[in-house]
């Protein structure tokens, strides 16, 4: 707890219930001095929150009845795992974030210009905060809770319930691989999210998190995006079509074209192999696990959660992330959805289901080369269409790999294209395609950029900051064993907010190459009758380096141009 000199006086801890994972304080505080009230708060924001069921601060004569609503409170928590039915909240749009724009600020929220290491967390709780978010310090007084204003005389308990990191994961997906059995001869096995979760265990990351039973999607939910011939085809294993209308089965199932794979197992086509029994379920299972956690993120329940799913474009049957995002829209009206695909692949699909969407800012950042790398779509201009238009936004990187594209090309990204954007769209809801082949290890038919995973740690930093830290990350590509279970690991400990290794001064130093400059100011120039922030500073901004000294005329010349505005 905090037990500084200054506040030794002021709090104590009464009582502690509830499971070991899970701990619930009741603090009596003298109000008498609200700037050890404010950095009491702060500190328990920022340390243990994750960790809080209920913090009340209370004036020292209301001790009995806090004490008897605390207890009151806890015992009448439900098991969100026993929960039959949860009712959709109303959701509150939100407003663009009030942010500090100073030039001393370390967070620059339309730039980005700020060292990376700015966003991660240290020892001081006054520098712990998210990514493009205010300072602990000195929050503004439209983002301060009320019990933190120097004129608050409060007369009732102030309750915060705390939240925490979702993760799900069902072991029938890995029943999901090539009847032939040889793992080596396919990219895409069980392995990858076996070693994974073993990752986890070993670090202790997953007992740190709450993990969340896996469903089934239901086939209307499928169509939400699918066809229904598209999803009777692929949805649907022996046993459920028993269940359902044969005449309708019938037509559909007869148009199914299988191929014999070199291995000697099936596939519907070359590169894609088909279980027959569990292929459809493992595929299920993954687009309901994303589409439930996410509706959970959403209502309050999860701060954050990462499920791991093992399907990825050109291997994949159902578009996890999408259906999720229609989920949203429909059962819970969330009207500003942002979709963040990193895999190395462009979501050609993604993108068709929103291209006409103004509501889903779809961004992907993959692998281009003028149309030569798989699939192929992606480009630049593909800006959307009818009131979609500007609301689809291809980084897509050309050049090969001479050089790879590494951390100096994907945090200039962030920093030019995706954070500006996706502020200026300011969504309700961030959604993470979160491939891992862009990571260093994967051979060039699979991605072979160098992106190392402690710079995937920090992008998932800087998607924090959005959406008040409402974050769904879709476990996607990725291939490489050891590429993936560190980016993993990355990503779940900045989620946990545990202390994180922060990037070198050498990456930090280190400029975009030169393929990498051109390939981002084509993005500019696409996107530029579409934004708000002047283009030309966002191209000027490419050529510096997080630490160079012209880096701070970057960040004030930003903050002179959003004060405009």
């Amino acid at each position: 707890m905090y037990n500084t000199a200054n506040l030794a006086n002021k709090a104590f801890v009464l009582s502690t219930w509830g499971p070991p994972s899970l701990y619930t304080f009741a603090i009596v505080l003298d109000w008498s001095n609200s700037k050890n009230i404010h950095s009491l708060c702060v500190y328990l924001h920022v340390r243990v929150c994750a960790r809080i069921n209920a913090c009340v601060c209370v004036r020292p004569r209301m001790f009995a009845r806090v004490k008897s609503k605390l207890k009151k409170h806890i015992n009448s928590r439900q098991n969100p795992l026993q929960r039959k039915t949860s009712a959709p909240p109303t959701v509150k749009h939100r407003t663009p974030d009030t942010l500090d724009y100073s030039p001393s600020s370390s967070s620059t929220p339309v730039s980005g210009c700020s060292s990376p290491n700015d966003s991660l967390l240290s020892d001081s709780p006054v520098t712990t905060g998210l990514a493009h978010e205010v300072s602990p310090s000195q929050p503004p007084s439209s983002l301060r809770p009320s019990f933190l204003q120097p004129h608050c005389t409060p007369k009732y308990s102030v309750m915060c319930v705390g939240v925490c990191v979702g993760l799900v994961y069902d072991s029938q997906m890995l029943k999901h691989q090539c009847t032939c059995g040889d793992n080596s001869r396919h990219p895409e096995h069980a392995g990858r999210i076996q070693s994974i979760w073993s990752r986890l265990q070993e670090r202790g990351l997953r007992n740190q998190c709450e993990c969340i039973r896996s469903r089934k999607a239901t086939l209307e939910e499928l169509q939400s995006v699918h066809s229904e011939k598209h999803v009777l085809l692929y949805g649907t294993n022996p046993l459920n079509r028993l269940k359902l209308d044969n005449r309708k089965l019938a037509g559909i199932l007869s148009q199914r074209m299988f191929v014999m794979l070199p291995c000697g197992g099936v596939g519907v086509d070359n590169d894609t192999i088909w279980n027959e029994t569990h292929t459809s379920t493992a595929s299920r299972l993954a687009a309901g696990s994303v589409t439930e956690l996410a509706l959970r993120v959403a209502q309050g329940e999860l701060k954050v959660r990462l499920p791991y799913v093992s399907f990825q474009r050109g291997f994949c049957f159902f578009n996890s992330v999408a259906i999720a995002a229609k989920q949203l829209q429909h059962k819970l009206s969330i009207s500003k959805i942002l979709i963040v695909d990193w895999d190395v692949h462009h979501g050609n699909g993604t993108q068709s289901v929103f291209y006409n969407d103004s509501s889903v800012l779809y961004i992907s950042l993959h692998r281009y080369d003028n149309g030569n790398f798989f699939p192929g779509s992606g480009n630049p201009d593909e800006v959307g269409a009818g009131a979609g238009e500007g609301f689809n936004v291809n980084v897509a990187w050309t050049g090969g790999l001479d050089p790879p594209m590494g951390d100096a090309e994907y945090l200039a990204a962030f920093r030019t294209v995706v954070m500006p954007i996706a502020h200026e769209f300011s969504p309700d809801m961030v959604l993470v395609s979160s491939g891992f082949d862009a990571v260093n290890g994967h051979p060039a038919p699979l991605g072979g950029y160098k992106v190392s995973a402690k710079c995937f740690g920090f992008l998932t930093r800087q998607l924090m900051g959005l959406a008040g830290g409402r974050v769904v990350m879709a476990l996607e590509g990725g291939h490489d064993l050891t590429a993936i279970c560190d980016a993993s690991e990355a990503c779940v400990r900045i989620l946990l907010g545990t202390q994180v290794e922060p990037l070198s001064q050498a990456v930090l130093e280190r400029r975009p190459c030169r393929n990498a400059v051109l390939s981002l100011q084509r993005v500019i120039q696409a996107q530029g009758k579409h934004l708000m922030i002047n283009t030309n500073l966002l191209s000027l901004s490419l050529s510096l380096s997080y630490c160079l000294p012209r880096s701070s005329l970057c960040q004030s010349v930003f903050h002179s141009r959003v004060s405009s505005l």
